[in-house]
């Protein structure tokens, strides 16, 4: 039977969105949401880090297959569980939150005209006036200047001619100011940045600080890049950006990405599905002996399906196997058996794979071998 041969240890995965995953036509390479399948089933977190509201990340989520896990919003300032089973789609962990009071009317001191947008977490803006759709992920409601004051708020932006120039008279007002271009400017909280959230997500998942890889192609990564282990600029990135990354990889239009996520997984057969693809990664990579656990839903289709390791004396979750969820035992069996895996089967005239009953989530649980126990 197959035997684990390249185990991996895990890594949390941070990857900025535009520049790095998708590019200014909102399109993603293709062989991308593919390679990020084989990441998550190799053990590693994936944590999408971007600049965008929550309102832009989610659709940006589920066109990569990234509906369950960790997501740094907002430039940090919005950290989030993604979770299918919540009601929105994921439940909000932290806001950090500022007085925009102060900051709005220095703005409108040095720049009259400034628009000006106050992020709605998971719906969009509260706006001064009017803004482009493209200009600003989600919806939009203008108010009064009052109404865009009375709260805290996790971000707004300030838009003028040239409002640039103005960003250390708004930081001296105690925010965080990002420049966004020569006309716009991000304000959030005092010493949010992404690399912020970020550690906070890696204490959570209990990640080492040296196993962690980030990606990005902004000025907005800069504190990203310090904080990581491995950090990689995309080759279109500015020089400033260019220096502070550990390596640099293609750009954006060459798909840079892709060179790093197949570094973090082992090779595969190229022939075999994306299922079987995914339950071979995982066996060579666990800690231990593995076992595929699987979980229906409401029907026959399975709701979850992941991969468990023995490791010192006990099971710990391996990582999810996504092309499992929605599809059928039998087509687990049959891609096990594809990705040379051949599991416990019945005695002669009763070939059938010898799943197990577990407990756990969901309607019934079982769980089937993968390697040598």
């Amino acid at each position: 039977m197959t035997t684990a041969t390249t185990t991996c240890m895990r890594a949390l995965v941070a990857l900025d969105i535009d520049g790095t995953l998708v590019d200014g036509d909102r399109r993603i390479a293709s062989g991308t949401v593919e390679l990020l399948d084989l990441v998550r089933a190799a053990g590693h977190d994936v944590v999408l880090a971007t600049g965008r509201s929550l309102a832009g990340l989610l659709p940006i989520a589920t066109r990569l297959g990234l509906t369950t896990g960790w997501a740094v919003c907002s430039n940090g300032a919005v950290t989030v569980r993604l979770d299918r089973a919540a009601p929105s789609g994921y439940d909000v962990v932290e806001a950090r939150m500022f007085e925009p009071r102060p900051v709005i009317r220095r703005a409108l001191d040095v720049a009259p005209s400034v628009r000006i947008a106050v992020e709605e977490i998971g719906w969009g803006w509260r706006t001064s006036g009017a803004f482009e759709p493209s200009e600003l992920n989600g919806q939009q409601k203008t108010v009064l200047l009052p109404d865009l004051m009375a709260e805290p708020v996790t971000r707004l932006a300030l838009v003028a001619p040239g409002v640039r120039r103005y960003a250390e008279a708004l930081h001296a007002t105690g925010v965080t100011v990002a420049p966004q271009g020569p006309d716009w400017l991000d304000v959030t909280a005092p010493a949010v940045n992404k690399a912020v959230a970020l550690e906070v997500v890696r204490a959570q998942l209990d990640v080492p600080a040296k196993r962690t890889v980030a990606v990005g192609d902004g000025v907005n990564d800069l504190d990203m890049l310090a904080w990581a282990g491995r950090s990689v600029a995309m080759g279109q990135a500015p020089a400033i950006v260019l220096s502070a990354a550990d390596q640099v990889t293609g750009t954006i239009g060459q798909a840079g990405v892709l060179p790093i996520l197949a570094s973090l997984v082992p090779a595969v057969d190229g022939a075999l599905s994306p299922l079987a693809a995914q339950l071979a990664t995982a066996e060579r990579t666990a800690p231990g002996p593995v076992v595929l656990r699987v979980w229906h839903g409401t029907g026959p289709d399975l709701a979850r399906c992941e991969t468990w390791a023995l490791q010192s004396g006990h099971w710990v979750r391996h990582g999810p196997v996504p092309s499992g969820v929605g599809t059928t035992m039998r087509a687990i069996e049959k891609a096990a058996l594809e990705a040379g895996l051949p599991y416990p089967r019945g005695d002669e005239g009763r070939r059938r794979a010898q799943w197990r009953s577990v407990t756990g989530d969901g309607p019934a649980g079982f769980e089937l071998p993968l390697s040598d126990l």
